[in-house]
């Protein structure tokens, strides 16, 4: 009997960590957002927190994963703003971290488009495949209303990559694609004034324990 327990409460602690909350956290990317979110419109970043992790994505010049781990409703550079729980998954850490290694495949950083493939386009699909729901259209109106309109948006707002960042492209290469983090110690150049507002859009472009993804080879 007690070789039947210690089984019994393997696999109830096994079936314990498997279960977990899937969380939409939104940021502000503008300050305007404090006055627009009301009326149903707003600049957001969105990640998608699982097992105590948040991933989003982001842009960059390379083929390569774009897609980072961050602490939940910690993204560096973004204002954060609220959290949705999306549904509850019965999903290992193991698997979960294999399912997003794949999923990081398909977001490399310089796909990145802030009409047709941002950050809430990512979140959407993983919450998409995870639970079966869609993240509320608010979050990503902005690129709907773009795609549709995408001459009367502001110059600053329409760009598709960041400029080659020079910290990221050296630990490239002596990395390959593996897990890199922006906090990594490398050489950086300025980054003149028209550039700010793309990267706005990157977490390379900004401080704090941003990891990007692997990406699982095929």
């Amino acid at each position: 009997m007690g070789a039947a327990d210690d089984i019994s409460s393997l696999s109830s602690d096994f079936l314990n960590n498997s279960d977990t909350q899937v969380v939409l956290n939104i940021y502000d990317l503008i300050p305007l957002n404090q006055y627009t979110y009301w009326f149903g419109f707003g600049i957001f970043h969105s990640g998608i927190e699982v097992h105590g992790k948040e991933y989003g994505f982001g842009a960059h010049d390379f083929p390569a994963s774009g897609v980072f781990e961050v602490e939940p409703r910690s993204c560096p550079g973004f204002i954060y703003r609220c959290s949705i729980p999306l549904g509850r998954i019965n999903m290992p850490p193991f698997e979960f971290r294999t399912f997003i290694e794949s999923a990081a495949s398909e977001y490399h950083g310089d796909t990145y488009h802030l009409i047709s493939k941002n950050c809430n386009h990512f979140t959407d699909d993983m919450s998409w495949r995870l639970t079966g729901k869609c993240i509320p259209g608010w979050v990503n109106r902005l690129a709907r209303l773009g795609t549709l309109c995408s001459c009367l948006l502001p110059e600053s707002l329409q760009v598709t990559t960041v400029k080659q960042l020079p910290e990221y492209h050296e630990c490239l290469e002596e990395g390959g694609s593996e897990s890199l983090a922006t906090s990594t110690p490398c050489e950086s150049t300025e980054i003149d004034d028209s550039d700010e507002a793309k990267l706005l859009l990157s977490p390379t472009a900004v401080s704090g324990d941003v990891t990007f993804v692997k990406e699982a080879h095929k």
